[in-house]
């Protein structure tokens, strides 16, 4: 038996079709079109991308579809290395295509996908994992089938019920040893056979032995425009809100001088914050707090203090900064808290000029910004009246995510 290690697959993603059978011909071919915000194929692609043991990711398509799949690929949730091939004129020839973008460096293993499956899951992919440390030679997933079958004649009559006893629906990844599929798929091209609708036939055309084993109810074909409707629907309904909670800190040294700035309001005091900018140590926690919420690194990042142009800056410019990098990565800010720590000035009175500054700073109402202010009750640097520090929270909901 092979160690688990060694079995990793390749796998061939096949997108050359142009789906008529899905209406709509001016919305393109339906591995391109939305469901859930996002390409059918980039869906598919993910599931790919994010298992462990995918070796290579090769896309087979239409020459027209270049700039439809580079597109999409941008919109994979999770970054993998994804090569493509242009296809043939049936389904036969692109996987064979798929099949020979391999044979520079050959797996052990591939797995045969259609681009429109986009519901596959991890566990049906280590069944077919288990299948092969077992020593299959081919695996297919399928689903006993639970539907009665009639048969027609031309006339679309009844003319017998077909038992349904030992008659199972394909799925795919349809997966086998490379070599052998490969080679029977070579074997079909030169023979002229061209009818097989499926990887599994042509391994049974040649001879190649092919296990069954459990498929996934939710692994449909997305064929007709109903079927893009209704998997749009889903993955709607299995969407995340994505909220989002940042959280910053700073502190200034304070030094004698005539006042500070906080929240964008002067106070004048005997006393004054040391800084590069102006020192606005509740606006540098709250322009870290939003940039945490989307991963954006911090205030140095974006405004480093050796760069001379931010010498005595408006802080407001950072936070500006920081609420427009939220919204182009699509976030709508919801809240900002601020709490200044300081012995003096008092920030009750300036309080609502504060918060007045945070709402048209953010383009947010004034109900979703707070200002508070404590002492430090006379205790450490902020005691001594030393320095002035400032914790902020921001929450942030950006556009919900599909459980993928």
């Amino acid at each position: 038996m092979q160690q688990d290690d060694d079995i990793s697959c390749a796998v061939v993603v096949v997108a050359a079709g142009r789906g008529e059978r899905a209406g709509a011909p001016e919305e393109g071919p339906k591995q391109y079109r939305r469901i859930g915000g996002r390409p059918v194929i980039s869906h598919t692609l993910d599931v790919f991308a994010r298992w462990p043991h995918t070796r290579d990711l090769v896309v087979v398509i239409h020459p027209d579809d270049e700039a439809l799949l580079s597109s999409a690929i941008a919109e994979m949730r999770h970054a993998a290395a994804v090569r493509f091939v242009h296809g043939g004129p049936t389904r036969q020839a692109s996987v064979l295509a798929g099949l020979e973008a391999l044979r520079d460096a050959p797996p052990r293993y591939v797995m045969i996908q259609d681009a429109v499956r986009p519901f596959i899951d991890h566990e049906l992919l280590e069944r077919t994992r288990l299948a092969f440390r077992m020593g299959a030679t081919g695996v297919l997933p399928a689903v006993a089938v639970a539907d009665t079958l009639k048969r027609s004649n031309s006339l679309s009559m009844v003319t017998e019920t077909v038992s349904r006893a030992g008659l199972f629906a394909a799925q795919t990844p349809q997966s086998f040893t490379y070599d052998a599929i490969v080679e029977a798929h070579r074997r079909a091209r030169d023979s002229g056979a061209r009818d097989f609708t499926d990887d599994a036939s042509i391994a049974e055309w040649a001879g190649l032995p092919v296990l069954l084993i459990e498929g996934l109810a939710d692994n449909v074909k997305l064929t007709l425009r109903g079927d893009l409707v209704m998997a749009d629907e889903r993955l709607k309904a299995s969407a995340l809100p994505d909220v989002r909670t940042g959280n910053g800190y700073d502190v200034h040294v304070l030094v004698d001088g005539e006042g500070v700035t906080l929240c964008g309001v002067f106070i004048a005091h005997d006393q004054a914050l040391q800084g590069h900018s102006d020192a606005d140590v509740a606006l540098h926690a709250l322009t870290d707090a939003l940039l945490a919420t989307c991963g954006a690194g911090d205030i140095g990042d974006h405004f480093p203090p050796s760069d001379p142009q931010w010498r005595g800056a408006a802080s407001t410019i950072f936070l500006d900064h920081a609420a427009k990098i939220v919204r182009e990565r699509g976030g709508t800010i919801m809240n900002a808290d601020v709490t200044l720590i300081a012995e003096a000035p008092k920030i009750g009175p300036h309080r609502q000029a504060m918060r007045e500054n945070l709402a048209a700073c953010l383009d947010i109402t004034l109900d979703r910004c707070s200002v508070k202010a404590t002492t430090n009750e006379k205790i450490g640097f902020v005691g001594r009246r030393e320095g002035i520090a400032a914790i902020a929270t921001a929450t942030v909901v950006y556009p919900a995510r599909t459980v993928r």
